[in-house]
């Protein structure tokens, strides 16, 4: 996590080695902390500002006073958040920096959005560039691999499900999404096309530009919002039941040993 901390950093002072101290051990932990200065500024909107120009995740305050009070207006909750979570293992087929720039200016218009992109480092190199790119763009977040439930967890808490992938059989995340009731903004290409009903069962965008319009629209329109959710729903129980897959497997497994008795 990339952590604003601010502290009173007055040469020589008890305050300033505290500092550095806590500092040292969130760079332990993988930390970035931007260790700032709290006499430099005066308003809770130039920390505001500041948390913006930094990419700032998180902000933290040593001295009650001269820290806390330029935090106390800043609104860091993530009940105000929109997170677009794109789930795929980092390779290129999946394509996981198509939107980045585009969702990072958007992002710079309006803070509440963030593109949290979550899997395996598949491709080494690919990777290697992949968090080069979101290092740089605000409004963008990597976080890694993570078990099957805590995954859900995440997904039933983000605000839709994307996925941009160049080529695609049937993702898994989309019906997963959609089972968990979660709208879906997927690529318009074929495997995505033979799943997404685009204003029905989800959306589907052809450019990056499209994406942000459409994830506009999703966040304007309560009502677009729950017609993707139930119509997505309702498609992937009645196609997709986990139910009825198993019902088939075991189905065929009964036939095969009655083929084999006989």
């Amino acid at each position: 996590m990339r952590l604003l901390f601010l502290a009173v950093l007055r040469p020589h002072t008890g305050n300033a080695v505290t500092a550095q101290r806590v500092r040292a051990h969130l760079e332990a932990a993988g930390h970035v902390c931007v260790l700032k200065d709290a006499f430099d500024f005066e308003s809770p909107s130039e920390i505001a500002n500041l948390i913006l120009a930094e990419n700032c995740e998180a902000a933290l305050a040593l001295h009650l006073y001269r820290g806390g009070r330029l935090l106390q207006e800043i609104n860091h909750s993530a009940d105000n958040l929109h997170i677009f979570l794109l789930i795929c293992g980092l390779r290129q087929v999946k394509d996981p920096l198509y939107l980045v720039d585009a969702f990072s200016e958007w992002h710079q218009e309006e803070p509440s959005v963030y593109l949290v992109i979550a899997g395996p480092e598949v491709d080494p190199v690919f990777t290697r560039e992949v968090k080069a790119k979101v290092r740089r763009a605000a409004g963008v977040r990597l976080i890694g691999e993570m078990p099957q439930e805590d995954l859900h967890a995440v997904v039933k808490n983000c605000f839709a499900v994307v996925n941009s992938s160049v080529s695609e059989g049937m993702s898994a995340a989309i019906l997963e999404a959609m089972d968990l009731e979660v709208p879906v903004l997927a690529r318009n290409i074929p495997g995505n096309a033979a799943v997404v009903k685009h204003e029905v069962t989800g959306l589907l965008f052809s450019s990056p530009q499209e994406f942000v319009h459409l994830a506009k629209r999703l966040l304007s329109e309560p009502a677009l919002e729950k017609e993707i959710v139930v119509n997505g729903r309702e498609y992937v129980r009645t196609y997709h039941s986990w139910q009825a897959e198993r019902d088939a497997y075991q189905q065929l497994i009964r036939k095969l040993e009655g083929s084999a008795e006989d």
